[in-house]
């Protein structure tokens, strides 16, 4: 079991590598390095699945320890999986943005009375305005992405805590933790909830402000 953890572990850290890779890389080498990426996300969602069986093997003494450990493997996953998934969808939005800008650069207009200068300044404020739009609607993806990802990062936490205390009930049980000890610990759940649902609040606040001053 250790070995197939520190392999795991290894794994893990080659993903981070290749995300520090992914944002020096030409775009048309960013989709070589996402699959790269998922491919060893997978291969390390399956080993810590065999770690799940293995785990009933360890010894009693070992086993809360090493069900940590795993537990903090598989959180590390969700958040690489989360990033991979923001990536992708910030190289699909500037393939779009290359996409279209290159359609209105290559767009004929039609001969009519308006003369050439009044066409181009037409056509540099159609573009300044498009280029505008893009960058605020980039902008507004962004700070939803990213507080998606804190949302998702926190309950992700929320359900390893709670885990946690039900495992630290266990062992309390087991090793006698005095009831003064449990109360902290339960008080401290109490008050990263309400952490959790404040910054909640707080995120969805700011984006909506963000939307309504940028898009609006």
């Amino acid at each position: 079991m250790e070995t197939l953890y520190h392999q795991t572990n290894s794994t893990v850290k080659e993903i981070e590598q290749c995300f520090q890779r992914l944002g020096q890389v030409a775009p048309q080498e960013a989709l070589d390095v996402e699959n790269t990426i998922q491919v060893k996300i997978t291969q390390a969602n399956s080993n810590c699945d065999r770690l799940d069986v293995l785990l009933f093997k360890v010894p009693p003494s070992q086993r809360q320890s090493s069900k940590l450990r795993i537990d903090q493997l598989k959180y590390d996953l969700r958040h690489l999986q989360t990033s991979l998934q923001h990536a992708r969808d910030r190289r699909q939005r500037r393939q779009q943005e290359i996409s279209e800008r290159e359609q209105l650069l290559n767009h004929r207009f039609a001969a009519n009375s308006t003369s050439p200068s009044e066409t181009c300044l037409q056509l540099d404020y159609e573009l300044q305005h498009h280029t505008q739009m893009g960058n605020a609607h980039r902008g507004v993806d962004d700070m939803i992405a990213s507080g998606s990802g804190i949302l998702e990062s926190l309950i992700s936490q929320r359900m390893t805590l709670g885990g946690a205390h039900k495992r630290i009930q266990a062992i309390g049980s087991t090793l006698g933790l005095s009831n003064h000890t449990m109360k902290l610990i339960e008080r401290r759940l109490v008050e990263d909830r309400r952490i959790f649902l404040g910054g909640m609040v707080v995120t969805m606040l700011i984006i909506g402000l963000i939307i309504y001053f940028l898009v609006l």
